[in-house]
C-alpha cells in the first residue's frame, strides 16, 4: 500500500478548507483516509495553519510520501526538515 500525505477539499463553494490526511494514494481526492494530521484555512488573513508534528514525522518516518502542496506546508510548520526526509525524485 503506496500512503500519502495530501489536502483533502472541505468547505463551501468558492470558500476552501482543507484537512491534511494520511490516506491511500489510491483512494479519490476526498475518499477515505487513514488519519487527519490537521487542517488548512487559506481563506483567512493570515492563513491558519495547524499540523500535528508528532503524528506527521511518524507517518514521514513510515515513508509516506507527501503531495506538493502538503510538503510545502509541512515545510512551512518545519516538521519535513526535521524528520530528515531524503527526497527521491
Amino acid at each position: 500500500m503506496s500512503v500519502k500525505i495530501r489536502l483533502r477539499r472541505m468547505g463551501a463553494k468558492k470558500r476552501p478548507f482543507y484537512r491534511v490526511v494520511v490516506a491511500d494514494s489510491r483512494r479519490a481526492r476526498d475518499g477515505r483516509f487513514i488519519e487527519i494530521l490537521g487542517y488548512y484555512n487559506p481563506c483567512v488573513e493570515p492563513p491558519e495553519l495547524k499540523i500535528d508534528n508528532d503524528r506527521a514525522k511518524y507517518w514521514l518516518g513510515c515513508g509516506a510520501q507527501p503531495s506538493d502542496t502538503a510538503q510545502a506546508l509541512l515545510k512551512k510548520q518545519g516538521v519535513y526538515e526535521a524528520a530528515a526526509v531524503p527526497v527521491t525524485e
